[in-house]
């Protein structure tokens, strides 16, 4: 499967468009469109500037595909295009070694459909850099919700 145009949206809606280089709430050099790294595999650091929307969206589409990838390659399930979506936005969000040791994938996979659904909930949390403590983020929290209502939104293929 291949991430909808709505999928897209909801990625790029939650990260943002951002030309320069930035940390992201977690910490982590980030631009354009959420992208931490670029087509060659480097790392954003600071000071990155990229010239314009469509850099930043060339970027997210190379991007991608390591993420859809890895949904179409973990999940073992049936999946309607909105689970796909929901799926592929928490993947590139959290990474694709989140999603594979995930117990949202281990419901997913037993066909525990709304225990996976339940799952994107608790992935609400960052690092804090001062204390290195787990605390809630209100945007990953609101991310989450959006993910869990799209992922909920059409009956699963049994």
């Amino acid at each position: 499967m291949k991430l909808s145009q709505q999928g897209e949206k909801l990625i790029k809606s939650f990260e943002g468009l951002r030309l320069t280089a930035y940390r992201d709430v977690a910490g982590v050099w980030t631009i354009g469109y959420g992208s931490t790294r670029y087509h060659d595999g480097r790392s954003v650091k600071p000071g990155d500037k990229l010239t314009s929307e469509v850099q930043a969206s060339a970027i997210f589409v190379n991007t991608l595909g390591q993420y859809e990838n890895a949904v179409n390659s973990f999940v073992k399930v049936p999946l309607t295009q909105d689970q796909f979506d929901a799926l592929v936005s928490f993947t590139y969000n959290e990474g694709t070694h989140a999603l594979k040791e995930s117990t949202l994938l281990k419901k997913l996979n037993a066909k525990d459909y709304q225990g996976a659904a339940d799952q994107f909930l608790v992935w609400n949390k960052i690092t804090d850099p001062n204390t290195g403590q787990k605390v809630p983020c209100a945007t990953l929290t609101d991310r989450r919700a959006a993910e869990r209502h799209l992922f909920l939104s059409t009956q699963p293929l049994l």
